[in-house]
């Protein structure tokens, strides 16, 4: 667009500094290039698939918000860029809570088969209720060990990141990296305006990273029972 076709005048005649000079400042009515250029501002150049998903995030983080700042531009990139490889998709979180009543959630996701389902759960609270409506749906037992929350800027609409660790509920005693038989906790991050949403996130995140170990787990075993048993029949053959 040409800036005479909507501005009356430029900032430079009364002073002022146009933004992609004094900073570029993101709301809701920015787009995917102001995005783009505040990014490469920070030092992060996306392809279009990475940009395309921190743009869905930023969309709904400026909706709730006046002005989308740069550490919460940081807290959504690294939550994004820090997720595992998607197993299973957080897509919507509904909680009711209170004084009276008990706190509910209602947890919709998107499965590996493609599949979407909606569960609902009730907990001591919001978290605790959305977590039990999250475990109905991914059905993977675990024991949660860590839990922590912080403010990612000041204010009542602030950014809140999420870091949660698990294990699993059955055996937490696992092969490492070096062979080893070690404790092993699996850790998620997550970003949102809404505490009980970034929990989620964080806590999904998390069971990815479990759920991917235990297949990689799992088809080292088979592969192994297989080797084996060619091996078997080679030695009979002889």
């Amino acid at each position: 667009k040409s800036q005479n076709t909507y501005e009356i005048m430029s900032p430079e005649t009364i002073g002022l500094t146009r933004e992609s000079e004094a900073g570029i400042r993101l709301g809701k009515l920015s787009g995917r290039n102001a995005l783009a250029a505040k990014l490469e501002e920070l030092g992060f150049k996306l392809d279009q698939n990475e940009l395309q998903a921190i743009f869905n995030r930023f969309k709904i983080l400026a909706e709730k918000k006046k002005e989308v700042t740069e550490e919460d531009l940081l807290a959504l990139i690294g939550d994004e860029m820090s997720s595992p490889r998607t197993i299973w998709e957080v897509l919507d979180v509904q909680v009711v809570c209170g004084t009276m009543g008990m706190p509910t959630a209602t947890i919709k996701m998107r499965g590996p088969d493609g599949m979407i389902r909606i569960q609902s759960a009730i907990g001591t609270g919001p978290v605790d209720a959305a977590y039990k409506a999250v475990d109905m749906i991914v059905c993977v037992r675990n024991q949660l060990v860590d839990y922590n929350i912080s403010s990612v800027t000041d204010g009542i609409d602030a950014l809140a990141t999420t870091r949660v660790s698990i294990r699993p509920k059955d055996n937490g005693v696992l092969e490492n990296a070096q062979g080893r038989m070690a404790q092993r906790n699996f850790s998620g991050n997550g970003a949102d305006s809404d505490i009980v949403v970034a929990s989620v996130r964080a806590y999904v995140s998390a069971l990815n990273k479990l759920i991917t170990f235990l297949r990689m787990q799992q088809e080292a075993a088979e592969e192994a029972a297989l080797n084996s048993e060619s091996g078997s029949m080679e030695s009979v053959g002889r």
